[in-house]
């Protein structure tokens, strides 16, 4: 099931690329609100965004839509991340082959030693008294 609607508590963003991609997000949301305020009252007002030249070739050009620069940056961050998780992926996966070469020689010297190497598989009456000892 999804939150659907439900309010949820308004506290900081720890992790500075997801308070970032989540400022972004609600940015858009906010400046329609306040353009859509602006209107109702009759009185223009921006904060900047769109620019004042992109409003300005909008209406001079015909309905150009406007070129949202968020939506870029949001991309870019997503893809630093999405870079980053690569990279963390090819160091783990460097550690487990370098884990398995050494697993794979252990082995090999295991199974090529003498029985002297293998004491524990020799027969109790057959060892000397440091080594039922140990």
């Amino acid at each position: 099931r999804t939150r659907g609607g439900q309010r949820i508590e308004i506290k900081m963003i720890e992790n500075d690329d997801d308070q970032l991609i989540t400022f972004l997000k609600r940015q858009l949301g906010i400046y329609k609100k306040i353009g859509e305020l602006s209107s109702l009252c009759g009185k223009p007002f921006t904060f900047d965004h769109p620019s004042i030249e992109s409003i300005a070739n909008r209406f001079l050009n015909g309905n150009i839509p406007v070129i949202d620069d968020a939506h870029a940056l949001i991309e870019a961050h997503r893809m630093v991340r999405i870079n980053k998780v690569i990279q963390l992926y090819n160091e783990v996966h460097s550690q487990m082959d370098a884990s398995n070469e050494t697993q794979k020689v252990l082995t090999q010297q295991v199974t090529s030693g003498t029985n002297s190497n293998r004491w524990w598989e020799t027969p109790l009456d057959q060892l000397n008294p440091r080594e039922l000892y140990e």
